[in-house]
């Protein structure tokens, strides 16, 4: 059996808290507001690498480990796993305080891939 990780891996780069209007009809927070969360931290983190605007262009793994509860603080740390000629691709890990003050545990992970694309949304080589 496989030990649980006790710290997150990568860069903090968003954390945001979970809120009622957040959840799914079981009362847990749902899952496609986690996707966004990590969507929007993965974008930060290859945008600011690609030095120009980039887009999802694939989730390529996603695993859920524990759910998210309402009142959790989630935290999404991100870092680079490769880079393309135009494509950044990213590994994230969510990670939840619970209920703002508790135990920190790690309940969503996934791989996610940007493009950097130009002002008429088309892709351009990374730079430098």
């Amino acid at each position: 059996m496989m030990a649980k990780p006790s710290c997150p891996s990568g860069e903090l780069t968003t954390r945001t808290l979970a809120m009622p209007a957040d959840t799914n009809p079981a009362g847990d927070i749902f899952g496609g507001w986690v996707v966004a969360e990590m969507d929007k931290a993965g974008a930060i983190c290859a945008g600011q690498s690609a030095k120009c605007r980039v887009v999802t262009v694939a989730i390529d793994a996603m695993s859920f480990i524990e759910p998210v509860f309402v009142g959790d603080v989630l935290s999404i740390h991100a870092h680079i796993v490769r880079t393309g000629r135009t494509s950044i691709t990213v590994q994230l890990e969510a990670w939840a305080i619970r209920n703002r003050v508790g135990e920190e545990v790690k309940v969503t992970e996934g791989t996610f891939t940007f493009v950097a694309v130009n002002a008429k949304r088309k892709p351009v080589p990374l730079k430098g």
